[in-house]
């Protein structure tokens, strides 16, 4: 199982980006979807999740600015990200936990700066 993450770059604070992540490999289909960060000198933090039902949990740093959606059909999840606050700046993972293997897998991460 692959993930990758892509669509990070340089915004202007107050602008909008949208991150992708594609999941390919061995599996049937896309499990709980995640989105964490990881500021520079701090620990990676979870900042959105989407299940396969389409529910959707946000941290407080993000919620009422972040989006999670997922195109199962493209085995991709999203994360729109609105309103950019300069605290945004940082990498963004994206994650799953695939239950017939017992282990989670990991994007490579895509940089997110929030600056002008």
């Amino acid at each position: 199982v692959q993930l990758q993450a892509s669509g990070g770059g340089l915004v202007q604070p107050g602008g909008s980006l949208r991150l992708s992540c594609a999941v390919s490999g061995s599996i049937a289909s896309m499990p709980t979807m995640n989105w964490h960060r990881q500021a520079p000198g701090n620990q990676r933090v979870l900042v959105a999740s989407i299940n396969t039902g389409g529910g959707t949990v946000y941290s407080e740093s993000v919620k009422g600015r972040a989006i999670v959606s997922r195109d199962d059909a493209r085995n991709t999840v999203y994360l729109q990200m609105n309103n950019l606050k300069p605290d945004d700046t940082a990498v963004y993972y994206c994650s799953t936990y695939v239950s017939d293997l017992r282990r989670s897998f990991w994007g490579q991460g895509t940089q997110v700066t929030v600056s002008s």
